[in-house]
């Protein structure tokens, strides 16, 4: 007696693939219900069509028929060709066709805005979901990975919705509509017909089976080279700075060549099938011929059944050899529509509560609670952070490289959620907020400027969206903007390009200073906000922030300390904990780890 069926790695990983596969079609099917009245429309006219097209050859075989008669009567005196019958038929036969390629115009213009409307359905989720994400995923995820998600994988899908679906439907109901005509013609030439089927189905099967992993990786590996791409290029200035283009092709070639392997090989397998298709439907052809002559010869089929029906045998193999192709576009999909999905299936930061607290609330007061926080769950880099900031107090957040001193801040502001304690916000718990509530109540000026594809003027604006000109203009005045904007050619409508290259770094950290001060935020946080500018800029704005600052609680992070000599309070950070507390003059008096920060800077040697 056989023991029990045992199932290897293979058969795991091949029903985990099949699985898997299952899966994505039937999400992808949950995007199309939504338009399952528009998909029958036009499945129905594609099905219509074709339909019309099928008695194509059929009647052009009774023209035939009625041509070789007329022939034959006249090679024998008994009669003529009847024109009359023919341009009959002929006429009947340029309806059918004509009215089969309306059916077509009409599935083809309903299936592209059917496959339009599920792009922007799926853009539109990904770009919600982009919003939803914790910061942590895109500190782990390279951006162009995500954009070739949003880009390449959605038009896949798109692409594959707009030409597959309706051959789909039509070239299946070719093979039905097809074979029943061959039927009606004769049933011994199309049972020699129907044996090269089980050869199509092989040669299908088996590369498609081998075929899928290969169009997997190809997507996989698109999004990595799109990844290093927009890395590299968004920081091109350093990688020629640093001499390191040779590293980075180098980077490229390595990611370039897999993804070279796998499309290479998923284009070869997929390639192999139609001229397989073609030798083993030529042969079937070869002997529906031999078979055809020797039947009209014993006068069991006519001259024009035989050429309907040698038009029907290519109509029967050429719907298979294109659902062949097609299922190549079909992995391709199930591929990239596997990444879409998996994207969107991306754990989510925790949602909002449900009665959240108004930013009405919040007056300034800001109490960390024996705060502690790790970026990853076995390694914590705020240990026991506690502090109390009064309304309206100027605090400076001071420490070496690596203190938690910026963590802090989007701790703060809720892009991580703290791993213990808590942060309260005049009593409440942060997490008490709704977050983009909570936010609009902070303002901040980092380190790392951000600036859009607009004009100036805009950007500035893009601190409080309702805020007027001669709000624009008193806040790029507040800033030190106005005296280099107006030197420019088109002043405050000279638009930024995409990076903002066409203006200083010094200029651009001026321009967030600017819109942070038009958005009159309660909460101010600046991080190594003037740590582009020259020395005499800086002074001005200092001035400028002395008066953003006044009555608002403030927190500045920096490195120069010659900076923040007027804070109220001055928290000094080291491996996330607050080892001193208090004003510079306070911290200097002590001559601890702060007044040694603050001499090193000054001096020539080493801290």
């Amino acid at each position: 007696m056989a023991g029990p069926m045992r199932h290897g790695p293979g058969a795991a990983a091949a029903g985990e693939k099949a699985k898997d596969f299952k899966g994505t079609m039937k999400k992808l099917l949950a995007y199309m219900d939504r338009y399952l009245p528009s998909i029958i429309l036009a499945l129905v006219c594609a099905v219509a069509g074709t339909v019309f097209s099928i008695f194509g050859p059929k009647v052009l075989g009774q023209a035939t028929t009625k041509l070789f008669e007329g022939v034959l009567a006249m090679l024998t005196g008994t009669g003529g060709i009847d024109f009359d019958a023919i341009a009959r038929i002929l006429l009947f036969l340029a309806g059918l066709y004509v009215f089969s390629a309306l059916l077509s115009y009409v599935q083809g213009w309903v299936l592209s805005g059917i496959a339009t409307k599920i792009s922007y359905s799926m853009r539109t989720d990904i770009s919600r979901k982009i919003d939803r994400l914790p910061m942590s995923y895109f500190d782990r995820v390279p951006h162009g990975e995500v954009l070739s998600r949003i880009t390449n994988d959605v038009d896949m899908v798109t692409q594959t919705l707009n030409q597959s679906l309706s051959q789909i439907a039509s070239q299946v109901t070719m093979i039905i509509g097809v074979l029943c005509m061959m039927l009606s013609i004769s049933p011994i030439m199309t049972l020699v017909a129907l044996c090269i089927l089980p050869f199509c189905l092989l040669i299908v099967m088996n590369v498609i089976k081998h075929s899928q992993k290969f169009f997997r990786q190809q997507q996989e590996y698109l999004g990595h080279v799109n990844g290093h791409v927009e890395e590299m290029y968004g920081g091109h200035v350093v990688v020629t700075a640093f001499n390191t283009q040779e590293e980075s092709i180098a980077t490229f070639n390595q990611m370039n060549d897999k993804l070279y392997q796998s499309a290479w090989k998923s284009q070869f397998l997929s390639g192999m099938m139609m001229p397989l298709m073609n030798f083993v439907s030529n042969l079937s052809y070869v002997a529906i011929c031999v078979l055809g002559g020797f039947l009209s010869l014993n006068g069991s089929i006519t001259v024009g059944d035989i050429q309907a029906f040698t038009q029907y045998v290519r109509q029967f193999t050429q719907p298979i050899n294109q659902l062949a192709n097609i299922s190549n576009q079909l992995q391709m999909t199930v591929a990239a529509a596997e990444r879409v999905f998996l994207f969107l299936e991306e754990p989510e930061e925790e949602p909002d509560t449900q009665q959240p607290v108004s930013s009405d609330e919040i007056n300034g007061s800001v109490y960390f609670a024996h705060v502690h926080f790790g970026y990853v769950p076995e390694k914590t880099i705020i240990n026991d952070f506690s502090a109390i900031i009064q309304p309206g107090t100027k605090v400076a957040i001071v420490g070496p490289t690596g203190a938690g001193k910026t963590t802090m801040v989007k701790l703060l502001m809720r892009f991580y959620d703290v791993s213990g304690g808590a942060i309260l916000l005049d009593g409440y718990d942060v997490r008490q907020f709704a977050r983009g509530d909570m936010r609009s109540a902070f303002g901040m000026v980092l380190q790392d400027t951000w600036l859009y594809n607009d004009t100036i003027r805009e950007n500035i604006r893009f601190g409080r969206l309702d805020a007027t000109d001669e709000e624009v203009l008193a806040a790029a005045k507040a800033a030190q903007v106005d005296h280099f904007v107006r030197t420019l050619p088109q002043g405050y409508d000279t638009v930024l390009n995409e990076d903002a290259s066409n203006i200083s770094q010094g200029q651009k950290q001026l321009l967030t200073i600017a819109r942070t001060i038009i958005s009159d935020p309660k909460i101010l946080i600046l991080d190594e906000a003037t740590s582009s500018v020259d020395t005499r800029t800086e002074l001005s704005i200092q001035k400028a922030m002395g008066e953003l600052t006044r009555g608002r609680t403030s927190f500045i992070i920096a490195h120069r300390l010659s900076t923040i000599r007027d804070a109220d309070m001055i928290l000094v950070m080291k491996d996330g904990d607050i080892v001193e507390t208090g004003s510079h003059d306070e911290l200097m008096a002590k001559g601890g780890f702060y007044a040694n920060l603050y001499n090193s800077q000054f001096a020539d040697g080493e801290e």
